[in-house]
C-alpha cells in the first residue's frame, strides 16, 4: 500500500517494519512537482524514495545500506547521469534545492490511500 501524508521535510518516506505500506511526503512530493523541469525528474525522485523505501520492505533496516543499494541498483540499471542515481549519490536536493531540509513547521494527521497503486503498470501483478 501506498500512502501520503504531511511528515516533516527531511523525511522522504518511510516503511513501517512488518507492515506492507508506505508512507510517502505528500509535501515533499508536491515541492518537487512544482520545482521539477521536466516529468523525468519527478519520476527519479519518485522511484529513488520508493526503491529506498521496498528494500526497507525487504528486510535491509541499515540506513546507510540501503541508501548504497539505492545508489547501485540506480546505476547499473539507469546509468551513472541519470537523475535517479545523482538523486541517490547526492541526495534530493541535488536536483530540487530546499527539497529534504528540515524545517519546523506544523504537519497534519491526514493521510491520504493511493489506491491501485502498481495494477496499471505491472502486468505480472494478478
Amino acid at each position: 500500500m501506498l500512502y501520503l501524508a504531511e511528515l516533516p521535510e527531511q523525511i522522504g518516506a518511510f516503511h513501517g517494519v512488518g507492515t506492507n505500506g508506505i508512507v510517502m511526503n505528500k509535501k515533499a512530493l508536491d515541492a518537487v512537482t512544482r520545482s521539477a523541469r521536466t516529468i523525468r525528474h519527478i519520476n527519479s525522485y519518485v522511484y529513488s524514495i520508493l526503491l529506498h523505501e521496498y528494500l526497507h520492505s525487504l528486510g535491509y533496516i541499515d540506513e546507510a545500506q540501503v541508501r548504497r543499494l539505492v545508489f547501485e541498483i540506480s546505476k547499473d540499471n539507469l546509468g551513472a547521469d541519470h537523475p535517479a542515481t545523482e538523486i541517490a549519490h547526492k541526495g534530493p536536493a541535488i536536483i530540487f534545492p530546499g527539497v529534504g531540509e528540515p524545517t519546523f513547521r506544523e504537519h497534519s494527521d491526514n493521510v491520504e490511500i493511493i489506491t491501485d497503486f502498481d495494477r496499471s503498470t505491472n502486468s505480472y501483478i494478478k
